[in-house]
């Protein structure tokens, strides 16, 4: 009997220990559950978070360029069912309307048919504005009631008015006077970045788009009438890279007021080239000043030389060069390939704007208005505001900062110095201007075998308090005109006449 409860309670203990046991491993059990449990919450929460984040940024910054883009299926499933909106001109003119042909079928009609043509583009070619704004273009207004009248009266819902910074008597003095030239003019605030015209030829007529195609994208078109100079052009910047050329050197040199430099025509470096001025030009003793004014090749071309490479690469970089350029346009790709590789001769070369070094206007356009701006380089835009057709404002453009390209003490003198150009320099077509104008002339030679160069102007007025800066280039071969800045002027006039 002794031996049978003993053995009892030894069972009863190991039943008791072996109870503890479960407890204890049941508790560690539940404790990994939970940070199992736990883990896989904080995954959905993070995952949850991301999701969030990455729909905000698509609202915010992608959206508007996956829905406008010429790909897209869902836009032309949408215009179907919509009368698209028109473009308008900053006082109200209508640039793009839809309206109905003999037929009862919608049709795109441009009023001022190659007048526009670049920048306010083609529906069928699906440029210009009416690539950048097109789902504006066929949105309605989402009012319910009106969906329902459309609905029962079995119309098309009207898209919504895009409203743009174009000025008509800018557009119409910068087309006229480009005249039968190749070339572009573009011109915009330097405070904002609101463009106030753009000109490209040659030029087309958007309402011959659907027939013309063909023709004008053979290899027979030497024209190029589908390109937007103004914006997809590259040209060597000539002289107007002078102003890069001057604000490295500066940086390099802080007692560049000391500068000093005899021209006698041409400039000559052991182991590089022979740089003339333009039409062998000897303009004697020079300052920084007078080089810039006078548009001195040899002293640039000297000055060029003895830059830091590596250093000027870090400038020209930032001054956008070899980037795409985030505007809402299709640009060229501006390019800068002097390095510590390059020779002497390039670096001369490089010094007076020409060699490798190419630009397109638009990118020049925003060089000399951050010079204007105090060294603070704005966005260009051209669509100001989207309206529904009763005129109710429905969304508008902010102003947004660029970069910055220098200080506001280094664009202050750089814009000291496009003063000179036109009181004492190259810039004599603004000699008897009733405002006052800073600017940059340029010459650049794209054609060994020729004697042919672009012209370049860049500049911006009045000279004290900045209203409006302009790019303007010729192709070579350009004809009626002596000159870009003679362009530039009848475009600056008309806008100081309003």
């Amino acid at each position: 009997m002794l031996k049978r409860k003993k053995l009892k309670l030894n069972t009863s203990r190991n039943l008791q220990d072996e109870m503890e046991d479960f407890d204890i491993g049941a508790k560690k059990n539940k404790a990994s559950r939970n940070r199992e449990t736990n883990l896989i919450s904080f995954m959905f929460i993070a995952l949850f978070f991301f999701m969030c984040v990455y729909i905000v940024n698509f609202s915010l910054f992608k959206a508007g360029n996956i829905v406008n883009n010429p790909y897209n299926k869902l836009i032309d499933l949408m215009e179907a069912k919509v009368e698209r909106g028109r473009i308008l001109s900053a006082d109200g003119q209508v640039l793009a309307q839809t309206v109905s042909d003999d037929n009862g079928a919608d049709v795109r009609e441009y009023p001022y048919a190659s007048l526009y043509c670049h920048v306010v583009g083609s529906k069928y070619l699906k440029t210009g504005v009416e690539r950048i704004a097109d789902y504006s273009l066929i949105s309605t207004s989402g009012n319910l009631l009106d969906e329902i009248s459309y609905d029962l009266s079995a119309s098309k819902p009207q898209g919504r008015d895009v409203v743009t910074s174009l000025r008509p008597s800018l557009q119409k003095a910068a087309y006229n006077a480009l005249g039968t030239n190749k070339g572009a003019v573009i011109a915009m605030n330097p405070k904002t970045g609101q463009i106030y015209c753009m000109v490209s030829k040659p030029d087309y007529d958007p309402n011959q788009a659907s027939v013309m195609y063909d023709t004008w994208t053979s290899y027979e078109s030497k024209d190029s009438v589908l390109i937007n100079r103004a914006t997809q052009g590259l040209y060597s910047p000539g002289s107007t890279f002078k102003i890069l050329t001057t604000l490295e050197y500066m940086r390099e040199n802080p007692d560049y007021d000391s500068f000093s430099y005899i021209c006698q025509g041409k400039a000559s470096l052991p182991m590089g080239t022979t740089i003339p001025c333009y039409n062998n030009e000897v303009h004697g003793k020079e300052s920084l000043l007078d080089a810039f004014a006078n548009s001195c090749n040899s002293a640039y071309a000297t000055l060029g030389a003895g830059l830091d490479r590596e250093k000027f690469k870090k400038l020209c970089q930032t001054a956008l060069f070899n980037k795409k350029i985030e505007i809402n346009m299709d640009a060229g790709v501006s390019s800068f390939t002097l390095d510590e590789d390059s020779s002497i001769s390039e670096a001369m070369e490089t010094g007076i704007g020409q060699g490798n070094t190419m630009i397109s206007p638009i990118h020049n356009l925003m060089l000399i208005s951050a010079i204007a701006n105090k060294g603070v380089m704005m966005r260009p835009y051209l669509v100001t505001q989207i309206q529904s057709r009763s005129g109710s404002v429905i969304s508008k453009t902010s102003p947004s900062e660029y970069s910055r390209l220098c200080t506001s003490e280094e664009a202050e003198k750089i814009a000291e110095y496009a003063r000179a150009v036109v009181t004492q320099g190259t810039g004599y077509a603004f000699t008897y201007a009733s405002y006052d104008v800073a600017g940059k002339t340029g010459t650049a030679q794209f054609d060994d075998s020729s004697d042919l160069v672009h012209s370049w102007f860049v500049g911006f007025a009045p000279y004290e308090d900045p209203e409006i800066s302009i790019c303007v280039v010729l192709e070579g071969g350009y004809t009626g005109v002596p000159g870009s800045q003679q362009v530039a002027k009848a475009v600056l006039d008309a806008y100081f006449e309003k």
